[in-house]
């Protein structure tokens, strides 16, 4: 725990598993909290088997999202380890986490109304599916389930092509953003009030948040969004164009840039036509301004194309595959890939820099069950937790 990060001080406790829990989770402690992570002891969190690759026993994702916690793994259905537990969360805690499936702390004593009787002060994050209320409350759910209910599948690639997901769990990634800025939030009050609150965010609800422009968009208009590909519904051009030998990514995201687009591609009268003279002339004409863009970017290399866009200042770049992100000067410059303290993994710290610094002591990865010392301290009765604990001691 690095002393002099914002969340110095605070105690965290994750009932979670798979990524949104977690996720919040690696964001407080990223920000200096401590963070004590609760798995099955049967199994520990399904995210360590989600490989491969695996590193150290672990699946590089779980590395990813869990650096820098302790891990206790117990029986909650065993009455006197979740008793354990509560009395964990009433000597150390200030925050709770949990997205376990609904209804599962509540039979376990461990909700957040039970345990906010005992202490006012917690703060408790309800991490879910589909949210407290309506038809689909009980029901499970994973990131690419809500990414179709949501409504964000229906967005995503070109016209005519088949439906696909997003490949990037942003439903599971954005409620545990949420849940970090919930949390904050409530710390913050606290502050002031020396009271924690219930706070609870969800999947569905952060899927509907994502879309929240084109679903805007269909109420003013009654029309359903297309798919456009690389584009975008509301400005054109802003999408990608293949080259002579390979893609690039163009955003003239105004009129005075689409001017310097047809500049450098040998075309200025085009800007004064009517058909796209401004930006609604353009998406209402988008295919035909697409077809003749297209025509005179398949001339010439992307490096060619690249120079060109960046000497008149129009927003621009190639489209670069995962290695090539992890080798781009940018992303060196940034140091944002770090190691483990082990030097086990390397990982993606937090994309928050405080005084110019990027948190930087990230920890490790724990192994299942590492960290059950830390209910030595407390009396209880001989258990299976006790007995595990002495066994791996």
């Amino acid at each position: 725990m690095n002393n002099s990060l914002p969340l110095a001080g605070i105690c965290v406790i994750e009932i979670g598993h798979s990524l949104a829990a977690p996720y919040a989770g690696m964001i407080l402690g990223s920000l200096g909290a401590e963070v004590i992570k609760i798995e099955s002891a049967e199994r520990g969190d399904y995210a360590r088997d989600w490989g491969p690759p695996f590193v150290d026993g672990s699946a590089a994702l779980f590395h990813a999202i869990n650096h820098g916690k302790s891990s206790i793994a117990m029986s909650l259905a065993n009455p006197d380890e979740a008793g354990l537990l509560r009395e964990l969360i009433q000597r150390r805690a200030d925050v709770v986490l949990q997205n376990l499936k609904a209804g599962g702390v509540e039979k376990y004593g461990l909700g957040g109304e039970t345990l906010r009787q005992s202490k006012p002060s917690l703060v408790y994050c309800n991490l879910g599916a589909f949210g407290s209320q309506g038809p689909l409350r009980d029901k499970p759910g994973y990131d690419p389930l809500v990414q179709a209910l949501g409504g964000l599948m229906s967005l995503v690639g070109g016209p005519g092509e088949p439906l696909s997901r997003i490949p990037v769990s942003v439903n599971d990634m954005g409620t545990g953003l949420w849940a970090a800025i919930g949390v904050l939030a409530a710390l913050f009050r606290r502050q002031a009030t020396g009271v924690g609150e219930i706070v609870s965010v969800s999947l569905y609800e952060t899927a509907v948040s994502w879309g929240g422009v084109q679903i805007a968009d269909y109420l003013a208009c009654g029309e359903l969004p297309g798919r456009w590909g690389s584009g975008t519904a509301a400005i054109v051009p802003h999408q990608a164009f293949a080259c002579a030998d390979g893609d690039i990514m163009v955003a003239a995201g105004n009129d005075g840039l689409f001017r310097r687009l047809c500049e450098v591609l040998g075309i200025p009268a085009l800007a004064q036509d009517p058909r796209f003279a401004n930006n609604g002339a353009r998406v209402s004409h988008r295919q035909a301004l697409i077809d003749l863009l297209q025509a005179e970017f398949s001339r010439q290399s992307t490096a060619h194309w690249l120079q060109a866009l960046d000497a008149l200042g129009i927003p621009c770049g190639p489209i670069q595959t995962i290695d090539q992100v992890v080798e781009h000067e940018q992303t060196r410059a940034l140091d944002i890939l770090q190691r483990t303290s082990d030097d086990a993994a390397t990982v993606v710290g937090l994309p928050i820099s405080f005084g110019g610094a990027r948190p930087s002591d990230i920890g490790r990865t724990p192994r299942l069950g590492e960290h059950n010392h830390l209910l030595t301290d407390t009396p209880f009765i001989d258990t299976p937790l006790r007995r595990r604990h002495s066994e791996n001691n």
